[in-house]
């Protein structure tokens, strides 16, 4: 339920010279006897696409994605000393990660009810790329937009694989405007819709994809579950989802976590103060100012948020809006990542059992990695989130699918025989 651990400024302003060169799969050596050459890359592919035991890895779609993915050939070696302990890297990769510069054009969106989202894209990529180029969204966690280190670093890998990026900016967040008395929650797809929409009109030719953090994964995969068959999406990635809202909440209000609620309690109140004369007159059941002195986040939900949304309590708003009730429904290839000691996304809220059902979605989980850290890779400890990569390769593997697929299957009602083909 929360974005990175204090918003959008990270202690370093540079980022480290980006590398591009993706680690080969770790095989080095193989002896086969004397069989066909057919034997011999039939066994070979097999071997890359094992993955290391140091990940947990599950879904329908585990055998169709997973060839795609050599990175979990891999071990998972999290960075020395950060990795000890959870809220350390969560807290490590929320100050200390680099954020890539990068020139961003802001384009706000009006929404059909007056409210307003910022889109965020790339400057000078409508002369650099061709119109059909693959199309990335970005949704970043609770509060999160453009300015996060982590929504940077990703934007920053698909734009060098020749994708545009656009970051959705939800309303009040990353300075995005807010023109109605309503901000965003994780039960409103509406803007969401809103902006999948906006953006396919736009480049009509281009596969469109999405990436969400936390929060984002959460709106996400709900979306997903909603379009079903008729999601526009090509495919979609959810990292550090906490999936069970009710799940998450209970753990927030515990131990060390209190530190994250009151961090992200702050920060809405922040972004509330900033509109309050939109909610001075405002009746019903909003008490104004609980929310604009929230010391938690639940806080702020019971006196704004459920509200706004047309819920009688918090824990219905938070059981309502849980994304595990809609992984059943995803028609849309989905990868997923978590990581096992995440102190804000539990464990034990990831729909297991419905993601082994669906055979469009794959789970990755790892031992390590907290909320929005995975300080590990060849960038650890101040470059890329570990993730970046595998992500990358997944949403690759989508667009050479797609592009080799004939033209009909730009039909979103011919998504789901698209993506059960045979790999």
């Amino acid at each position: 339920m929360a974005t990175s651990l204090v918003g959008s400024a990270p202690f370093l302003s540079s980022c480290r010279p980006y590398n591009s060169h993706f680690p080969l799969p770790l095989i080095k050596s193989l002896h086969f006897p004397p069989f066909s050459a057919l034997h011999v890359t039939s066994s070979a592919v097999a071997m890359a696409s094992q993955p290391h035991p140091s990940f947990e890895i599950l879904g329908g779609a585990r055998d169709r994605f997973l060839p795609s993915l050599p990175h979990l050939s891999r071990p998972y070696h999290p960075f020395p000393f950060l990795a000890w302990n959870r809220h350390v890297e969560t807290i490590f990769a929320s100050f200390f990660r680099s954020l890539p510069d990068v020139r961003l054009r802001r384009e706000c969106l009006r929404t059909q009810d007056g409210g307003a989202v910022a889109l965020d894209w790339v400057s000078g990529d409508d002369r650099r790329l061709p119109p059909d180029s693959p199309l990335l969204i970005l949704l970043p966690g609770l509060t999160g937009g453009s300015g996060d280190s982590y929504v940077r670093h990703m934007l920053v890998r698909a734009r060098s694989k020749g994708w545009r990026v656009v970051v959705f900016n939800s309303r009040g967040c990353g300075d995005s405007p807010v023109t109605t008395p309503q901000f965003y929650s994780a039960s409103f797809l509406g803007d969401m819709r809103e902006v999948v929409s906006h953006v396919s009109a736009r480049y009509p030719n281009a596969n469109i994809y999405a990436v969400g953090w936390s929060l984002g994964a959460n709106i996400l995969v709900r979306y997903l579950g909603q379009e079903s068959h008729n999601c526009p999406l090509s495919g979609a990635v959810s990292l550090c989802n906490p999936f069970n809202l009710v799940v998450a909440d209970e753990d927030f209000r515990k131990g060390f976590n209190i530190v994250y609620d009151k961090a992200l309690s702050k920060a809405l109140c922040k972004i509330f103060k900033k509109h309050a004369l939109l909610f001075e007159d405002i009746g019903g059941e909003y008490n104004i100012p609980l929310a604009a002195n929230a010391k938690s986040v639940r806080e702020f939900d019971d006196g704004l948020t459920r509200v706004s949304f047309g819920f009688k309590s918090v824990d219905e708003y938070y059981s309502n809006s849980s994304s595990s009730h809609s992984i059943k429904h995803v028609q849309t290839p989905l990868l997923c990542i978590q990581a096992a000691n995440d102190p804000i996304a539990p464990n034990r809220g990831i729909p297991r059992d419905d993601i082994k059902e669906n055979p469009n979605c794959l789970l990755i989980v790892t031992s390590k990695g907290g909320h929005l850290g995975w300080v590990a890779g060849d960038e650890a400890p101040l470059g890329a989130p570990w993730t970046d990569t595998v992500v990358m390769d997944f949403l690759q593997y989508l667009e050479r699918e797609a592009v080799k697929a004939p033209e009909t299957c730009s039909n979103p009602g011919d998504k789901e025989a698209l993506y059960h083909l045979e790999v």
